[in-house]
């Protein structure tokens, strides 16, 4: 698997701006696959950075339901991977892809 297949997007949210900036942790949604030592590996590889722990929860599926004129939809969003990355002090990862 490489680290593009590990890797799918960043977390941006309000949770995972506070947990950048107060304990240098950042959010990742990651292949389901994959465990702890590839997404180490490929964050690592990815942004140059040292990490120093890696944390991972399965969110499960959940259903929804909206209302339309031709009835009740209902479906599912689909369940996914998720990985808190913990870096070394005074390192950090740019989610945003600002170029300067």
């Amino acid at each position: 698997m490489s680290n593009k297949n590990i890797i799918i997007k960043p977390i941006i949210s309000e949770k995972s701006e506070k947990l950048a900036n107060k304990s240098n942790q950042y959010s990742f949604v990651v292949h389901k696959d994959a465990n702890k030592l590839e997404i180490k590996k490929a964050i690592e590889e990815m942004f140059t950075t040292n990490v120093l722990s890696v944390n991972t929860v399965i969110v499960p599926a959940r259903l929804k339901s909206r209302n339309t004129r031709a009835g009740i939809v209902r479906g599912s969003v689909s369940a996914f991977k998720k990985a808190f990355v913990t870096l070394a002090p005074g390192e950090e990862i740019d989610v945003y892809g600002s170029e300067e």
